[in-house]
């Protein structure tokens, strides 16, 4: 019988005829959620192992892998043939660097290797979650009051993040807490401006915040107050007119 007459056997009857497992093949990623800022660039950790003996032919990256489909090669689309860096090898590294993340790069990303009689593809892969900054402040507060001002994102940043904050696209340092909030303490009107904020070393800035600062009564500042009744307005009045009429006698 010629090979090329011979029934394909499958991959698991392949295995045992070489003596190994499914557990000598496999993908692991590190981590497996990422929760990226917007326009940043995202590194996905990833080693894979195969049985000794084999040699690696191809490596890629795909998304959304579906069962039963050849998975397109993510590097040989324009959408990413730009923005993605394979920095592994055709041993047991398959890390990636992706830049210019967007809300369009939501996706499950996998890898696949492929030898010479078989492939393989690291399912379930990496679930890439990006997301932007939203100030989150009053609209208006009173002079003396203390209030935060949150810089909120929809997932929690897989990076650790060190946040600045921005007052009238200005950098603003003062009374800066250590979080993702800003304490304002006994605001003044000085204090009221556009508020944005970012991640140290990162481009992105979150749209602004306005917040408006008026006047409390009970602040801190020196105002005279006078009131009268009208009682007491009609008394001021004829005291004036006897004193204007007492002048006009001795004049």
């Amino acid at each position: 019988m010629s090979v090329r007459n011979a029934p394909r056997l499958p991959l698991i009857s392949l295995l045992m005829i070489h003596g190994v497992s499914s557990a000598d093949w496999g993908v692991s990623y590190s981590p497996s959620h990422i929760c990226a800022l917007k326009h940043s660039s995202v590194i996905m950790s990833c080693s894979y192992t195969y049985p000794t003996g084999y040699k690696i032919e191809k490596v890629f990256w795909t998304r959304n892998p579906e069962q039963g489909k050849e998975p397109p090669d993510l590097s040989k689309d324009p959408e990413y043939s730009q923005r993605l860096q394979y920095l592994g090898d055709k041993q047991q590294n398959c890390t990636i660097r992706l830049s210019h993340v967007t809300q369009k790069d939501q996706h499950k990303y996998c890898f696949r290797f492929i030898t010479v009689n078989d492939k393989w593809i690291g399912t379930p892969g990496v679930t890439l979650t990006v997301t932007d900054l939203q100030v989150e402040a009053p609209e208006s507060v009173k002079e003396g009051q203390n209030i935060n001002l949150t810089c909120k994102s929809s997932c929690a940043l897989t990076d650790r993040a060190t946040f600045i904050w921005y007052r009238n696209s200005q950098p603003f340092t003062e009374r800066r807490d250590g979080n993702n909030q800003l304490l304002l303490q006994s605001v003044r009107r000085e204090d009221a401006g556009r508020y944005s904020c970012a991640l140290h070393g990162h481009t992105y800035i979150s749209p602004a915040a306005q917040l408006t600062v008026t006047f409390h009564p009970g602040a801190d500042r020196n105002v005279i107050v006078i009131t009268a009744t009208s009682g007491g307005l009609f008394i001021i009045i004829i005291i004036i007119i006897i004193i204007w009429f007492i002048m006009c006698v001795q004049l």
